[in-house]
């Protein structure tokens, strides 16, 4: 919602399952944070310490609701410089980048030994050459970020268990993903092998869902 509609139209909430951290301050939601709060306001999911404020919305009859603490400033009408602050580059929302990208989709991912975890891959437009990782489609923050330029993609089954893997190794730097079918494999490859060579797709939209083919 827009800052003006703030409290007046009910939002669009953010179910549990899409996020996996608080999505104003970004600590994880894990066994100890795990009560995880609505803002009434703005519909994110937000832990106990950003869920910490009330106000009167008027959508509710004016009623006192709790909401997180940016729309707690909306709301009253004080402004909160901290949001000028620069964000780094991890700090891009999943959603901004998802909805301008050459490509997204879960991906399974594994680093060195670890277990395999499912990961939501986004190759934004306005950075081609970079892969971010995060733990969910509305995370308001990466898990990690892998400039693609200069890895070298093999793309040979790892195990019969994910035979829709491929893996970029760097020097010592191996990362291993799978998809869950070949041709999502085949798209992610198709822009990854430009990518490690410094080029872009010339018509990124083409990469989009378009499963008829």
């Amino acid at each position: 919602l827009q800052n003006a509609e703030l409290g007046k139209r009910a939002p669009r909430w953010i179910r549990d399952n899409e996020v996996t951290m608080c999505m104003k301050c970004k600590e994880p939601f894990n066994a100890l944070t795990r009560r995880r709060h609505h803002c009434r306001a703005c519909g994110y999911v937000v832990c106990w310490k950003c869920s910490d404020y009330k106000a009167h919305l008027e959508y509710d009859g004016n009623k006192l609701n709790k909401v997180c603490k940016d729309c707690y400033h909306v709301i009253i009408g004080c402004t909160d410089s901290e949001e000028k602050k620069k964000k780094g580059i991890l700090e891009i929302e999943s959603a901004e980048v998802s909805g301008n990208s050459v490509i997204c989709s879960f991906l399974q991912y594994m680093e060195k030994s670890k277990p395999w975890q499912k990961a939501w891959c986004v190759i934004p437009k306005q950075e081609a050459l970079v892969l971010y990782m995060y733990g969910a489609p509305q995370d308001v923050k990466a898990l990690a970020t892998i400039p693609l330029l200069g890895y070298t993609v093999d793309d040979t089954p790892r195990s019969a268990d994910l035979p829709h893997s491929f893996k970029l190794t760097q020097s010592k730097s191996v990362h291993s993903f799978a998809a869950d079918n070949e041709e999502l494999k085949q798209k992610w490859l198709k822009v990854i092998h430009l990518a490690v060579k410094g080029e872009t797709p010339e018509h990124p939209n083409e990469l989009q869902g378009n499963s008829e083919e």
